[in-house]
């Protein structure tokens, strides 16, 4: 983007991207193999924001980070996140473990215990070992890095394929400013903050309650508008921290452009997500039109991302428009079938209340790719309209979380 004096435009770096920022991912145990916890610090006061799971059965470290948030008024210095045990269901011991690395990172980083927020991340019901994972936070710090973001990104992984890794930098008359971030996700993942872990970092000087604001909106068109399966988990957050060590203040004026480039960063990690789901082999992008509301559209195409005969037609390249046609109908939005418009990529399959089925072979052409469009106009005559990402469902997504526990 380039607008007169505004650019923004994107970098590497990940969450260490922005100035004034370390972060690391170290082995512990916690996991068979590989990395599995991550840390990352401001090396000065930041403000801090969150958007939590809406799942009522929420794990240890989600109550956690929400009483650290408030009792701080929106203030942190560390994140600290384990992969391999999502310490949820685990009683008053899980609560002791999150509470317990929160006083280790505290320690480690010379912070204040209200100044550290925790994540974690796997198996549901299963204790995360104290001494443990406190062990690695020791080690965790002591590995702290101006380049440490990439392996932060890798020890958040639990059955992703790939890390999730963005940054841009953003160019305004007040200076310049950048923007950075990291995420998890593959499975159970629904538009309702689900299970899915991110944190974003930026060095310019957001206000706590204008930086919960733009993570909100950024969150809003990002990470809730993708779904894997329709399943929300019981450990998902996203963290924002702003440090400040550009110098470039953001104010109600400067705000539109950080929530701009704030949900870039978003979208490339949310849609890495999606990319990376469970069993995925292609990257499905949902557009809904023509509805009486922008909610209206949110909601009919939540229907269609999470509809399992919809994801299989596109696994198996079936250019099924009657599924898209059933779903929106029963969606519970409005909807004008003699009106409503159907199309896979730049191919209408359906419009004007008749099909077009001699366009198929060139629809399933279109499905056979690993992105593909799937369009549809509600009929209503409204402006309403959304977008959501989702991906195929696969014989591999029965596979990996049939064996996830064994």
């Amino acid at each position: 983007m380039k607008v007169a004096d505004l650019t923004i435009a994107p970098i590497g770096g990940a969450v260490t991207a922005p100035a004034g920022f370390r972060a690391t991912g170290v082995a512990c145990g916690i996991k068979k193999s590989g990395l599995d916890l991550a840390l990352i610090v401001s090396d000065r006061d930041a403000s801090a924001a969150a958007v939590f799971t809406t799942n009522r059965a929420q794990a240890a470290p989600v109550i956690v980070s929400k009483a650290q948030l408030a009792a701080s008024a929106g203030r942190a210095r560390a994140i600290v996140i384990n992969s391999g045990c999502a310490n949820a269901c685990t009683g008053d011991a899980g609560a002791d473990t999150a509470r317990a690395m929160v006083e280790a990172t505290a320690r480690h980083a010379h912070c204040a215990n209200v100044e550290v927020l925790v994540a974690s991340t796997g198996v549901i019901g299963v204790e995360l070992d104290c001494d443990v994972v406190t062990s690695g936070i020791a080690s965790a710090a002591a590995a702290l890095d101006r380049d440490g973001g990439p392996s932060a990104a890798r020890a958040i992984m639990t059955t992703d394929p790939f890390p999730k890794e963005a940054a841009v930098e953003v160019t305004a008359a007040t200076g310049a400013y950048r923007i950075g971030g990291i995420a998890k996700g593959s499975g159970m993942i629904e538009p309702m903050m689900a299970t899915m872990l991110g944190v974003v970092t930026t060095d310019a000087a957001v206000a706590p309650a204008l930086l919960q604001r733009a993570l909100t909106a950024a969150v809003d068109v990002t990470f809730n508008a993708i779904s894997v399966d329709g399943e929300c988990s019981t450990n998902d957050c996203v963290f924002a921290l702003a440090g400040g060590a550009s110098g470039v203040q953001i104010g109600d004026a400067e705000l539109p452009t950080f929530i701009e480039a704030l949900r870039r960063v978003c979208e490339a990690l949310a849609i890495g997500i999606v990319r990376g789901g469970e069993g995925a082999t292609k990257l499905v992008t949902v557009r809904v039109t023509g509805a009486r509301s922008d909610e209206d559209a949110k909601r009919a195409a939540r229907a269609i991302a999470n509809s399992p005969l919809v994801k299989t037609a596109v696994h198996g390249a079936d250019p099924n428009w009657g599924r898209l046609v059933a779903v929106a109908g029963r969606a519970g939005v409005e909807f004008q079938l003699e009106r409503c418009a159907i199309a896979i990529g730049d191919v209408e399959l359906f419009a004007h209340g008749r099909p077009y089925d001699d366009r198929a072979p060139e629809a399933s052409r279109h499905l056979q790719g690993t992105d593909v469009e799937l369009h549809v106009d509600l009929g209503t005559g409204g402006r309403g309209r959304a977008r959501m990402w989702t991906c195929d469902l696969s014989a591999d997504y029965v596979r990996i979380n049939a064996e996830y526990r064994t």
